[in-house]
């Protein structure tokens, strides 16, 4: 029976779902899905064959808590970064908020950028394209659980959604980037922060993500379909259609991950990636502003469960270096 996609749940203990054509079953003998992802690296198989070869009782997914569907014991070695401007239509928010702050008809650096992925972001087999717009985001501690809150820093000026796929890696004994699968996720970014100058990109993605439940096996396809939208004491104040995958992206995947992989410091063996691929569709652009309380949820086929996290701001906090 073929193996969709992979779950990790708690239903007392830690546990691995594998979902079929036919619901979900428990995989036995695994507790998460890294340990069955190096299970499979060391057996020569793919992790589909993996947990299709261990299929145990069923798992009602409604009657569990539903967990990230990767992690890492040493959340240190969990590494989440992304890239930005690789859609069709993603420089225009970009451009339109950096040519308002500096005034200037000329064409942005975002927009500049991402011509230059549409023009190289997709080469021939075997060649390598022009590299994306690249960003850090935090270790393993900043992914909220499937349900948790997306908690914003007091200091920030603004959080906001990000509807993505995150492409999520382990990297071999011999430093080899291997790809696990796919998730749906929540970038989330201080979007005001960006506005105020583009050099403070690096300072609004220093924020937390969520990732739905599921890691889909497999390819992705090509054109991905799906909503993201806002909901505020139960009613939707924001909803709208996102498109990803290849067919809508100004880069390829192969050229996204051979970008991030070239650094050396990206292949140390053991570690996990979860690397953001961008997206073109923001409530940020149609002028809304969450609140706390506010229900990011991002939903999109083939994955059948979705992204669904609270808002919420964190204390202020008081931080003083002090000498040793």
């Amino acid at each position: 029976m073929a193996v969709i996609s992979l779950v990790q749940f708690d239903d007392g203990a830690r546990g691995v779902a594998a979902t079929t054509a036919d619901g979900a079953r428990r995989v036995n003998g695994a507790t998460t899905t890294l340990e069955l992802a190096r299970d499979a690296l060391a057996a020569g198989t793919t992790l589909a064959v993996s947990a299709g070869d261990r299929l145990g009782e069923a798992v009602d997914l409604t009657a569990v808590r539903l967990l990230a569907p990767i992690d890492h014991a040493d959340p240190a070695h969990l590494l989440v970064s992304g890239t930005g401007l690789t859609h069709l239509g993603s420089a225009e928010g970009r451009d339109a908020m950096h040519k308002k702050a500096a005034e200037n008809p000329d064409p942005t650096d975002s927009m500049k950028m991402f011509l230059m992925g549409v023009d190289g972001g997709k080469p021939a087999d075997g060649a390598t394209g022009v590299q994306p717009e690249w960003f850090y985001k935090g270790d393993g501690t900043i992914l909220a659980a499937p349900g948790e809150p997306l908690t914003s820093p007091a200091f920030a000026l603004d959080g906001g959604e990000e509807p993505e796929i995150a492409g999520i890696y382990m990297v071999a004994d011999d430093g080899t980037p291997v790809r696990l699968g796919y998730a749906l996720g929540n970038e989330f970014s201080d979007h005001v922060t960006e506005r105020g100058n583009y050099l403070w990109l690096a300072h609004s993605k220093l924020r937390a993500a969520a990732l739905g439940p599921e890691l889909l096996l497999g390819d992705l396809p090509q054109d991905v379909r799906g909503t993201s939208r806002i909901v505020r004491d139960g009613t939707v104040i924001w909803e709208k259609p996102f498109v990803t995958g290849e067919a809508n992206m100004s880069h390829s995947l192969a050229n996204l991950e051979h970008h991030h992989f070239k650094y050396a410091g990206f292949r140390r063996a053991g570690d996990v990636h979860v690397h953001f691929y961008g997206t073109a569709t923001l409530s940020f652009s149609d002028g809304v502003k969450p609140e706390a309380g506010d229900i990011f949820e991002v939903a999109a086929a083939p994955f059948t469960l979705p992204v669904r996290n609270p808002l919420a701001i964190a204390p202020v906090e008081a931080i003083k270096v002090r000498a040793l």
